[in-house]
């Protein structure tokens, strides 16, 4: 190939790629206008976008800075009224307080005027004690002139005078007292007295020392008695009672001062009837039987007296006992339906009075439980019951208020003299005991008896079957004055002398009487 050939080539091809190079560069000159113009449009769009952001986020900033200014406007509103608030209360206690401390200026200077009062009585008093000597001493020279009396028997006379000066003015400050303590204390009593028994009604049940059994015929009680009287003599040492077989068809007694053993025997015998095979083995097996069942009866009698009387937490051993007093009786009325009216009475009272209602209750239920126990036990029923719930862990207040029932201790609190006011009404209310006549005209003749034995008495009258006494005094002998000291002291003697269930009223009259006759 030639030299020329080559450059044409050469040149032609480096023309070539010029060429191509300058549309190349025109083609990217055109693509980077529009690249340009494309920036531009997104730059535009984004400063518009920025600006509508700008717009929103100040429209929103503005929401929000309203927003938080509502909530501190509340809340300084409701800090504002607290403010207000308590500043009213600050004023309220403030107006109180000046109140209190004028009424405390009011009291003092009361007070101080009592204090001059004082002064005054005393410095009256003791020219009164030196106007005193004085007379006295007057009286002793007249005394000794006159009654040619010397001067310690004059001062013995004269102490006499005054000590029945004094006895008239303590009747008379007693009488005071009394009328202005009773004005409150009688017209409250008497209505939860009168609450108390309204709101329950109880009965009573009788029982005896001796129960019959009947019998299917008359070839039982030779059966009973057995050979040479084995059968008889073995039941009466297992059961403790006395079996008593007569003439009675059909019948036999059995007798007993312990009625819980009674009904055991009662219940062993008509098992043993029952079960036809009637001799020492059979007895003792049958009592054996019978004293559990009784058991038995006494628990559930006693859950029934806790479930009635509205109470829980009772010791099983308690409750046996309670359930013992079903069979036990005082003047012929119940204890176990008598503890079941205490416990009733004592909570309406304890209730009128806003004190614990359950509590009372349960005092009222356990008062007599002392009567359950053996006989064994040293000391009134109320101290033996006191000691047996205080085993068991009664509360302290109801084991007082236990013992304390019939005044073996002095009764301390309102509980205890609630017991003695619900005790003294279940035995006083009319028709729930029984006394025999004997004892009942015995009773009114000591009470009589008593009355009649002080100085000055004319006559006197029990009544009320024995709960009140009237006592007519000499209108000579006993001053108005001097009936009161008379109506406690006899109200005194009754108490430490005779033992009755629930008060005696005792009323002493004196009557002055002027006859005129006009003609």
């Amino acid at each position: 190939m030639s030299t020329e050939l080559i450059l044409a080539t050469a040149l032609s091809f480096v023309i070539g790629a010029i060429v191509a190079y300058v549309i190349a560069m025109g083609k990217v000159k055109n693509i980077t206008n529009e690249k340009e113009k494309e920036a531009e449009l997104i730059i535009e769009k984004a400063k518009e976008r920025a600006q509508e952001i700008k717009r929103t986020a100040k429209s929103d900033a503005k929401q929000i800075v309203n927003d938080e200014k509502d909530v501190l406007e509340k809340e300084y509103q409701k800090k504002q009224q607290s403010l207000i608030d308590q500043e009213r209360n600050i004023t309220k206690k403030e107006i109180a307080l000046d109140q209190k401390i004028e009424a405390k200026d009011r009291e003092m200077d009361q007070l101080k005027d009592k204090e001059k009062q004082l002064e005054n009585e005393k410095t009256q008093a003791i020219a009164e004690k030196e106007r005193m000597k004085i007379k006295q001493a007057e009286i002793s020279e007249k005394l000794e002139k006159v009654a040619a009396m010397s001067k310690d028997e004059a001062k013995a006379e004269l102490m006499s005078v005054m000590e029945e000066e004094a006895k008239l003015d303590a009747a008379k400050m007693i009488a005071r007292v009394e009328e202005e303590a009773q004005e409150d204390a009688e017209k409250r009593s008497k209505r939860i007295l009168g609450i108390a028994l309204q709101r329950f009604a109880g009965e009573y049940v009788a029982e005896q020392t001796i129960t019959s059994v009947e019998l299917p015929g008359d070839e039982i009680k030779g059966r009973l008695i057995g050979r040479e009287g084995r059968n008889i003599r073995a039941f009466e040492q297992i059961c403790g009672v006395d079996l008593i077989i007569d003439d009675t068809p059909g019948m036999v007694v059995i007798s007993s001062f312990n009625v819980v053993r009674k009904q055991v025997a009662k219940m062993t015998i008509e098992k043993l009837i029952s079960d036809g095979r009637i001799h020492p083995a059979k007895i003792e097996e049958f009592h054996d039987k019978s004293k559990h069942e009784m058991e038995m009866t006494l628990r559930e009698l006693g859950e029934k007296a806790q479930m009635e009387i509205g109470i829980h937490g009772l010791h099983p051993e308690v409750l046996k006992m309670l359930g013992a007093l079903n069979y036990r009786t005082s003047y012929m009325q119940n204890q176990y339906q008598h503890s079941l009216e205490v416990g009733f009475l004592c909570g309406a009272m304890a209730a009128e009075l806003g004190m614990n209602v359950k509590q009372a209750r349960r005092a009222g239920l356990l008062h007599d439980i002392g009567k359950a126990i053996d006989a064994s036990a040293e000391g009134s029923h109320a101290v033996v019951g006191a000691d047996f719930l205080k085993k068991y862990g009664e509360d302290p207040d109801i084991v007082h208020a236990v013992r304390a029932h019939h005044e073996d201790v002095k009764p301390e609190t309102v509980l205890a003299h609630l017991v003695m006011a619900a005790d003294a009404l279940s035995g006083a209310r009319p028709g729930v005991r029984k006394f025999l006549k004997e004892s009942y005209v015995s009773r009114v003749t000591d009470i009589e008896n008593i009355a009649n034995s002080f100085d000055g008495v004319n006559k006197s009258y029990a009544i009320s079957a024995g709960r009140e006494i009237r006592v007519l005094v000499s209108n000579d002998k006993v001053t108005d004055e001097e009936t009161i000291v008379l109506s406690r002291d006899i109200a005194k003697k009754i108490e430490q002398e005779m033992s009755y269930p629930g008060t005696i009223k005792v009323s002493v009259i004196r009557e002055t009487r002027a006859v005129g006759i006009a003609k």
